[in-house]
């Protein structure tokens, strides 16, 4: 297990932003349920988590047996609970949300979750041993999800894991005034105390290649996510911060972060959003993000955009940066264009188009780009089909090498990339496979009782 300190402690800028429920708070809320059939929540939930039930348990005092019913579903039930957008998923689903407040089902799944978290309780199910063994590269949501399930079906699962740490983009990713790292790590330990055997340190491609794999294994799943952010192809980027370290920085080597004192912001999903709350919320003056659409096109979520708005964050809509200023290796703004929109492009976007004479400048003091990620890096050394930029699976989740599956962010387009369908992805995998498996396994005692009464 990992030893990490937290470096979220009381007072910090970055600690979590929403409280937990106390024990009163989650009684009187948990009751306010209607405990509906067939209840709407549970379908917009992507895991399908049997939402009321759940709730139920915490109404009669059950939390273990509320957080069990929670990882049947979701081994991620605590991440989860804090980064989906329950607006638009299971809560805006409720149907007490037309009239009335909906219940706040994901503060309750992690009031439940965070019971069995802080109490150390094993609640997870495991089958017994089937001998078969499976492969998983990366250790993010979908990689852990599908590591899960597999070893709760009594397959030996070993992950994979390029970084130091377990977790991916929730321990090294999203802001943790949204996730702190010690719940990301808290699900790794999860998988790990599933019988998840973790290899960290050890980058696919390079440290081990997919041949070895499919020697030792009974099949193997990629949960890569994406490849790195791409280059803007503007000049002075050299002087340009990639979002994503940013956000690593401000979360596990918050002494290497520097924050500049006019931060300028490039891009608008979810990624630029937690960019611009660390640099506001530790000490920047002035924080612009800048966009090259309209508002209407941003890829945050509706509630990050409100949130950002109201920690003082501006926004500069139908902006293209097209160079950063350095003096001296100082970085002292960007010049830009103004953009008029047209039809929608390839990204199903409106076609931003440089609008002639309308060059001005934006003063900054560091700039941060969040425009997104390439795609995933095995596309680069596998004979992979690839689709849209994306990894190419079939119903089963299988690619077109067979035995090898993939699931999460680098099946999906960008829009669609979400912690929650991840987590459903390997899930799902994992249950392809363990199909997969045991017919491998029928198969095998087939043929040797063939063969006994043949002799």
């Amino acid at each position: 297990m990992h030893e990490f300190k937290s470096v979220t402690q009381p007072g910090d800028p970055l600690r979590e932003l929403l409280s937990p429920l106390s024990d009163h708070e989650a009684a009187v809320e948990s009751n306010r349920c209607l405990f509906c059939f067939d209840a709407p929540c549970t379908h917009a939930c992507p895991t399908h988590i049997d939402i009321p039930r759940f709730i139920k348990k915490i109404a009669t005092e059950n939390i273990a047996g509320s957080a069990a019913a929670i990882l049947e579903a979701n081994l991620l039930g605590a991440t989860c609970a804090r980064v989906c957008p329950v607006q638009e998923l299971c809560e805006g689903a409720c149907v007490l949300g037309a009239e009335h407040k909906p219940i706040m089902i994901g503060r309750l799944q992690r009031y439940a979750m965070d019971h069995v978290y802080s109490r150390g309780l094993k609640v997870a199910r495991m089958a017994p041993p089937t001998g078969k063994k499976v492969a998983v590269i990366g250790a993010g949501a979908a990689g852990l999800s599908c590591a899960g399930a597999l070893a709760g079906f009594g397959h030996s699962v070993t992950i994979f894991e390029k970084r130091e740490l377990g977790g991916g983009l929730s321990t090294y990713g999203i802001v943790t005034l949204r996730e702190p790292v010690e719940i990301a790590l808290a699900e790794v330990d999860l998988i790990r105390d599933m019988g998840v055997e973790f290899k960290t340190d050890a980058e696919f491609g390079q440290d081990l290649k997919l041949s070895e794999l499919q020697a030792n294994f009974g099949a193997v799943f990629l949960g890569v996510g994406l490849g790195s952010t791409p280059k803007m192809g503007i000049g002075g980027e050299e002087h340009v911060i990639d979002g994503l370290q940013y956000i690593e920085q401000s979360k596990v080597y918050r002494s290497r972060l520097n924050i500049g004192r006019n931060v300028i912001v490039i891009g608008a999903g979810n990624t630029a959003i937690d960019c611009a709350t660390i640099a506001k919320r530790l000490g920047a003056e002035r924080v612009t993000i800048v966009y090259r659409r309209s508002e209407r096109e941003m890829s945050a979520y509706e509630h990050e955009y409100e949130f950002i708005k109201k920690e003082g964050v501006e926004f500069r809509f139908q902006t293209q940066p097209t160079r950063v200023m350095v003096d001296n290796g100082h970085v002292t703004g960007i010049e830009c264009v103004r953009m008029a929109l047209g039809e929608p492009d390839t990204s199903g976007g409106a076609s931003p188009q440089a609008v002639a004479g309308s060059e001005f400048t934006l003063p900054a003091d560091q700039v941060v780009k969040a425009i997104g990620q390439e795609k995933p890096g095995p596309a680069g050394f596998l004979d992979l089909s690839m689709e849209k930029g994306k990894i190419k699976v079939n119903g089963e989740f299988e690619t077109n090498i067979h035995g090898v599956y993939a699931g999460g962010d680098c099946i999906r387009a960008q829009g669609a990339c979400s912690t929650v369908m991840a987590v459903q992805d390997g899930k799902l995998a994992a249950q392809c496979i363990h199909r997969r498996l045991m017919e491998t396994l029928a198969h095998a005692a087939r043929s040797e009782a063939n063969g006994r009464s043949q002799n």
